[in-house]
C-alpha cells in the first residue's frame, strides 16, 4: 500500500478527491479529502470527505443516507489526486442528481434529478 504521508496534499493538507461509478464510469462528484478522511475511506470501506464549508470531517451520506462504497481507490501519478470508484447509493449530488456534472457550460441540464432535496435534508 501507498504510504499516505507520499501523497501531497495542498497547504490546507487537502487532496482532490473524484468520485466515479465503478460500473458505468459516470463522474459522480469532486471533492477533497484530508489524510483523516483517506483513512476512514481506506478503513470503512465507506467514502469520508473533508467538507471546508463546514470545517469537519464527514461520511458520504450520513444525513441522506447517499452512501459511496468503495470499490477501488487509485492515486494519480503526481500522488496530488485519487479516483475513488464507488457503488453510489442514490444520488451523489445534494441538489437532487445522481452526479453533481448535471449541466453543460451552456447551463443546459442533461442529468436526472432522482430526489428532491427538501425529503431528504
Amino acid at each position: 500500500m501507498i504510504d499516505l504521508d507520499e501523497l501531497k496534499y495542498d497547504d490546507n493538507g487537502l487532496i482532490q478527491a473524484i468520485a466515479q461509478d465503478n460500473d458505468t464510469k459516470e463522474v459522480l462528484m469532486s471533492a477533497f479529502m484530508n489524510r483523516e478522511a483517506l483513512e476512514k475511506t481506506i478503513e470503512t470501506g465507506i467514502v469520508h470527505y473533508w467538507s471546508r464549508s463546514r470545517g469537519k470531517l464527514w461520511k458520504k451520506g450520513e444525513s441522506s443516507g447517499h452512501m459511496q462504497d468503495v470499490k477501488a481507490i487509485y492515486i494519480d501519478c503526481d500522488m496530488d489526486a485519487v479516483l475513488i470508484m464507488v457503488e453510489q447509493e442514490g444520488g451523489a449530488c445534494h441538489t437532487g442528481y445522481r452526479s453533481c456534472f448535471y449541466r453543460t457550460i451552456e447551463g443546459d441540464v442533461t442529468g436526472k434529478k432522482i430526489f428532491d432535496p427538501e425529503d431528504v435534508y
